[in-house]
């Protein structure tokens, strides 16, 4: 009755435990000067998040704003000829929306680059 998941179990297990053991094998014993980080292999002086300003987080999503503008207007534009004009109107009802969030982003200084 339980015999195939068994089965199915067993295989998987014996076949993660070869490929582990194959990769224990064959693996190459890590050397000092590859097991550093990436960049030259210096190590890093600060946290890969303290790098990047706050500023930056606004025109991310001022980025993903546009993006996902683009992702609804194709699909609207294949579509705009059958609907009529009620999809006209909400593609416009849309776009306003974007455009407040504009507006928010740049009195947010979003927009400000330096």
């Amino acid at each position: 009755m339980y015999v195939a998941p068994l089965v199915v179990i067993v295989v998987a297990a014996v076949s993660l435990t070869g490929l582990w053991g194959l990769h224990r094998m064959t693996a190459v014993s890590p050397e000092p000067l590859k097991v550093l980080p990436f960049q030259s292999g210096w190590c890093p002086q600060e946290h890969a998040l303290s790098r990047y300003h706050a500023r930056w987080y606004l025109a991310t999503l001022v980025f993903l704003a546009f993006d996902v503008e683009m992702l609804f207007m194709y699909p609207w534009a294949v579509v705009v000829a059958d609907v009529g004009a009620s999809a006209v109107i909400e593609m416009f009802l849309f776009l306003g929306a974007l455009l407040l969030a504009v507006v928010w982003a740049w009195r947010e200084g979003a927009l400000r680059w330096a």
